[in-house]
């Protein structure tokens, strides 16, 4: 079996890397507080419900900036998402250097939490004692 060449092995962590600091960049630069910029979430507007990324630009662009608090309390799952994004990145550019495959085989139970938890802050962020979690 012939190695593969480290560049080729770096190539998909990579572009996903540059894709992601590509849409940051521009979440940075382009102020989501402004109106017009963005679109509503049609969730939002039909019905004036937070869906769990509502205020998701305005958690990225204030991360972006270094204000942690106010990524936080734009959205706080979605600012959870930028370090679990770090991490899981991380292992692959690390295995991708060490010729190993990376493969994020989760079990279904992990799907089933991560759509409890996100109908769980979707519910929570909607009412009145979860006012905190609203953007």
């Amino acid at each position: 079996m012939v190695p593969v060449p480290l560049a080729r092995r770096l190539a998909t962590p990579l572009a996903a890397l540059a894709v992601v600091a590509a849409a940051f960049a521009y979440v940075g630069s382009v102020d989501p507080h402004e109106p017009g910029h963005y679109p509503v979430c049609p969730l939002l507007r039909l019905t004036g419900i937070y869906c769990p990324g509502c205020g998701g630009l305005r958690s990225a662009h204030a991360f972006i900036h270094g204000d942690l608090g106010a990524a936080l309390g734009a959205n706080a799952l979605a600012t959870l998402g930028y370090g679990i994004f770090a991490v899981v990145w991380t292992v692959w550019i690390v295995r991708a250097i060490r010729g190993r495959p990376f493969r994020l085989g989760l079990p279904a139970s992990w799907a089933w939490a991560v759509g409890g938890v996100l109908l769980a802050f979707t519910v929570v962020r909607n009412l009145p004692f979860g006012a905190v979690l609203a953007p």
